[in-house]
């Protein structure tokens, strides 16, 4: 939950007179970086790039974290969210397969549509959190979380070669050939119309096509990261600032870039979970909030990593639950402590900050189930201090897919 608060940071004291020693703390590691090919387009737009998962990323631009977020609620945002890995499995038992990796009902997906979805280890704990597309019965299209790379496609690997060595078809393709955009905000179909002959009206939540977008060959799928209705775009990376660059123009303006402390604030006011703040592999998909991902079927049969810890927990009720804070004070931040009105620790905060919609401060953490209940008063230690809290539903801020 960081993101927003190194932006505000970096924001401040890069308005001061040590802005030099302050840009090599936040830089230094600029050479081992890795770069996505719209690095020096987001440097030549005012981009303030920062470390993060091993690349460097704009974390803002000229626009505050506050008016980008607003911008993207009323307009439209445009992200460059290359760093995130991209990966097609195929074969005729390329569901199967990853059936016993995730907890989706991924047979039951029909071709063109997909689905948030958890990968978990053997314990029931959370790998990483995905969104997986059933393109056809025999190709399946993956994307994981950048900083979760490395594990993730260790662990894909070390599955697929017990499956293969025991007569399965499923093989795989990295795509680091193409880079990834996100568009979100009331005016992206809009926006992207001007760039494709496909009618982008009768696509919905989660639909996907391969289809030409400004001359070039895409995966598009309608999904995102802010709560916003949205696409995310999977671009051959020669094609990828032009793109860009296209979007922009045919949004006069009112589509911006954006970086990842506004992403950041986003997605909070939108509940969703950030990896290794808000789930981890200690954390099940039930303990998250997640249990809806879970299909009928997988529920019913189970045959994933993990299985019998997590069909136990929604049998039984998981020992602790994510919740959605509201507090007084300071902004409550990643590990800020929460206890009961009489002082007794019951969880721990893993995102926070402040909402630019709401105007107040929001957070989400895990408290000890039976505790959890909407309109729960507590407490919310910060710097030593307790602040009043109290649980609340989410989405703080109202999401607004596209559906039928």
């Amino acid at each position: 939950g960081g993101l927003w608060q190194l932006g505000q940071s970096l924001t401040r004291r890069l308005s001061r007179p040590d802005a030099r020693a302050i840009s090599r703390r936040f830089l230094s590691s600029e050479a081992d970086l890795k770069k996505t090919v719209l690095h020096d387009f987001h440097v030549a737009n005012g981009g303030k790039m920062v470390p993060f998962a091993g690349w460097s990323m704009p974390i803002q631009y000229k626009d505050s974290i506050m008016d980008s977020t607003l911008n993207c609620r009323e307009n439209g945002s445009l992200f460059d969210v290359s760093h995130m890995c991209g990966l097609s499995l195929r074969g005729k038992d390329a569901v199967p397969f990853l059936e016993k990796l995730v907890v989706a009902d991924v047979a039951g997906l029909k071709p063109g549509t997909g689905t948030l979805t958890v990968f978990t280890n053997e314990k029931g704990g959370a790998i990483d959190d995905s969104v997986i597309t059933k393109v056809t019965d025999q190709h399946i299209y993956v994307v994981v979380n950048a900083g979760c790379r490395d594990k993730d496609l260790a662990h894909i690997e070390h599955h697929m070669k017990s499956f293969t060595s025991k007569g399965g078809d499923v093989s795989w393709h990295i795509h680091d050939e193409r880079s990834l955009l996100a568009l979100q905000g009331p005016l992206s179909e809009q926006v992207l119309q001007h760039l494709t002959k496909q009618d982008l009206s009768k696509m919905y939540f989660s639909d996907f096509l391969v289809l030409d977008i400004n001359g070039a060959n895409c995966f598009l799928t309608r999904t995102g990261y802010t709560g916003e209705d949205g696409f995310e775009i999977s671009v051959p990376s020669e094609s990828a600032v032009e793109l860009a660059k296209a979007i922009l123009e045919k949004s006069g303006g009112k589509v911006r870039l954006t970086g990842l402390g506004a992403r950041d604030s986003l997605r909070l006011e939108a509940g969703l979970c950030l990896y290794g703040n808000d789930m981890e592999q200690h954390t099940t998909p039930v303990e998250a909030g997640l249990a809806w991902a879970i299909g009928k079927r997988r529920r019913a049969e189970g045959g994933f990593l993990g299985a019998e810890t997590i069909l136990k927990q929604i049998e039984t009720g998981p020992p602790i639950r994510r919740v959605g804070l509201f507090s007084s004070g300071p902004p409550a931040r990643s590990h800020s402590e929460i206890r009961d009105e009489n002082g007794a620790a019951i969880g721990e905060v893993t995102s926070g900050g402040f909402s630019p919609c709401l105007k107040k401060n929001i957070a989400m953490g895990y408290v000890k189930s039976g505790l959890h209940k909407n309109g729960t008063r507590l407490k919310i230690v910060i710097r030593g201090k307790a602040y009043d809290g109290v649980i609340t539903k989410m989405p703080f801020v109202p999401t607004k897919y596209y559906k039928p």
